[in-house]
This record gives structure tokens, C-alpha cells and sequence, in this order.
């Protein structure tokens, strides 16, 4: 696997939390961890901070991911999915939760609460056309390709 050099700026109030880390030696994503203590009540959107900020290289983006045992076990993940860091951004990363659950969560300093995948950017240039090629889909959208058993 390629790896690629982050700078990585820890902020005031990070003092002795771990930097974004890979969890197992196949991990797509490093787990985020907060600066803060947060309490994300059902219903509710929070935005806690990381005490991160990063340099990622020209060409690069960092996406920020759900937990799923966040999501499995408590009902909370992320309102933007994934949500993008760009190359050219400074300021600290900060994670906004969403409590799909039934109870009030409580988020402790230190807690994993998102990952962060490093991914390359490929930039498109539009070329206007008369018509797009056929396919066997066409226009067929939401559910079009069935998936569903009965379906």
C-alpha cells in the first residue's frame, strides 16, 4: 500500500489523545477521537471537536465516515456522510453527530467517534454533449435495479 505525509497540527485542549490511527493493518479508515465531552440527545445534531487540524497534500481529500457500532449500538452517526476535508482547509476537524437513537448520548473526551479515510481526488472537466451514450439502466433511478427480494 502507498502512504502519503499528512501534517497534522495538534490544537490547545488535545493534549494526550491519540492521533488518528489505523486499528488493524487493512483499515480503510483512522478512528477520530473527541477533544470533548458532548451529550447528543434524540433528535439532535452536535458538533464536537477533534483538537485536530491537518496539511493533506495537493490531490488529496480526507473523508470523514460513521462508526457502524456507533450507529448499531446507539443509533448515532454522521448528518453528512461522508463529510470532506480539502487540501486547501486548516481549521480543526470537527465531527457532527446525529442521535437517530432513543436515549440521550453521552460522548466522553478521548471517545472513537468517526474515521477518516485519505483518498485521492480525480478532477472532472465537463464536455458538453447532444445526448449521453445508451445503457441497458438509462434514466431508471431509486430502486430501478431492484436488489429486494420479491422484487
Amino acid at each position: 500500500m502507498d502512504a502519503i505525509d499528512v501534517g497534522i497540527l495538534r490544537l490547545p485542549g488535545s493534549a494526550g489523545l491519540p492521533l488518528p490511527a489505523y486499528q488493524t493493518p487493512h483499515s480503510a479508515g483512522m478512528d477520530l477521537v473527541a477533544a470533548e465531552d458532548a451529550e447528543v440527545r434524540p433528535g439532535e445534531r452536535v458538533g464536537v471537536g477533534t483538537g485536530m487540524a491537518i496539511a493533506l497534500p495537493d490531490g488529496y481529500e480526507a473523508q470523514i465516515r460513521p462508526r457502524s457500532g456507533l450507529a448499531a449500538r446507539h443509533g448515532v452517526t454522521l448528518v453528512n456522510t461522508p463529510g470532506t476535508i480539502d487540501a486547501d482547509y486548516r481549521g480543526e476537524i470537527r465531527v457532527l453527530l446525529i442521535n437517530h437513537g432513543e436515549e440521550a448520548f453521552r460522548v466522553r473526551r478521548g471517545d472513537r467517534i468517526a474515521q477518516l479515510v485519505v483518498a485521492p481526488v480525480t478532477r472532472a472537466t465537463w464536455r458538453e454533449v447532444e445526448a449521453l451514450t445508451e445503457t441497458a439502466r438509462g434514466a431508471g433511478g431509486f430502486g430501478s435495479t431492484g436488489g429486494f427480494a420479491g422484487s
